[in-house]
C-alpha cells in the first residue's frame, strides 16, 4: 500500500470542468479564435500554458496565448460561484486520512481558485498539502505537477487519483500508478488505455477501492 495520494481537484474533487470548457470558449472567441466546446473538452485537464496551443494551435499562442489566457481567468472568475462539491468528495479524503494515507492536493489551478475550492470543501485543515500553477513552470501532462506534490508528501511512494487522460498521463510520467473517476467526462475506456490502474465513476465508488490491501485493479 503506497503511504500517499495526490489528488487532482478540478472534476476530481469540484464540479468545475464544464464552467472551465464555457470560460476557455469565451476566451477564445474573444481574441478572434473560434473553439468547438468539445474540442476544448478535450483538453481540460492540462494547464493554462498548454490549452492555447493545444486547441488553437502555435500561432494562436504566440499572438493571443497570454491574453487568451487572462480572459479566460476573467471568465471563470464570473462563474466559479456556479462550481459544487462532487457528492462524497470531502467525506474521500477524510476516509483516505483515517486510513493513514498523507493526502496533498495536485492541482494546476491560480491560487486563487484553489483557494476557494480548499474552503468550498472545507478541506483546509484536512489536507497535508496542495499545489497550485504558482508552484512549476509546466503543467499537466508534463509531470512538474506530480513531482511539486510528492515533494509537499515527503516521499515517492504515492498513488494519483484525477479524473483525466492528462493526470494519468503526468503521473505515468514521475513512475507513479493512478486510479480516475469518471466525473471529468473521460470515458472508462481513455482513462484505462491512459494508463490508469482502476477506473471508477465517482470518488464514492472508488474509495472502497483504496485501503489497508491497496486499489483493486480492474475492479467493478
Amino acid at each position: 500500500m503506497p503511504n500517499a495520494l495526490t489528488v487532482d481537484i478540478d472534476g476530481t474533487l469540484v464540479d468545475s470542468n464544464y464552467q472551465h470548457v464555457i470560460a476557455w470558449q469565451r476566451a477564445f472567441e474573444r481574441h478572434g479564435h473560434r473553439a468547438e466546446a468539445w474540442i476544448v473538452h478535450r483538453y481540460v485537464g492540462k494547464g493554462g500554458d498548454k490549452m492555447v496551443a493545444s486547441v488553437a494551435g502555435d500561432d494562436a499562442e504566440t499572438s493571443h496565448g497570454d491574453s487568451i489566457r487572462e480572459t479566460e481567468a476573467e471568465e471563470f472568475r464570473g462563474l466559479i460561484g456556479e462550481v459544487r462539491p462532487f457528492e462524497g468528495a470531502s467525506e474521500f479524503v477524510g476516509s483516505m486520512k483515517s486510513k493513514g494515507f498523507t493526502v496533498v492536493l495536485a492541482s494546476s489551478a491560480k491560487g486563487e481558485e484553489v483557494d476557494h475550492y480548499l474552503d468550498l470543501l472545507d478541506l483546509r485543515e484536512a489536507v497535508d498539502g496542495f499545489t497550485t500553477s504558482a508552484d512549476v513552470d509546466a503543467t499537466k501532462p508534463e509531470p512538474n505537477l506530480i513531482e511539486a506534490a510528492l515533494e509537499k508528501a515527503g516521499t515517492r511512494d504515492a498513488l494519483m487519483i484525477g479524473d483525466s487522460i492528462w493526470d494519468v498521463e503526468a503521473a505515468r510520467r514521475s513512475d507513479l500508478e493512478s486510479l480516475a473517476v469518471m466525473t471529468g467526462g473521460f470515458s472508462k475506456g481513455e482513462l484505462l488505455a491512459a494508463g490508469a490502474l482502476d477506473v471508477q465513476p465517482s470518488l464514492a465508488d472508488l474509495a472502497p477501492h483504496v485501503g489497508s490491501s491497496g486499489p483493486v485493479v480492474g475492479a467493478t
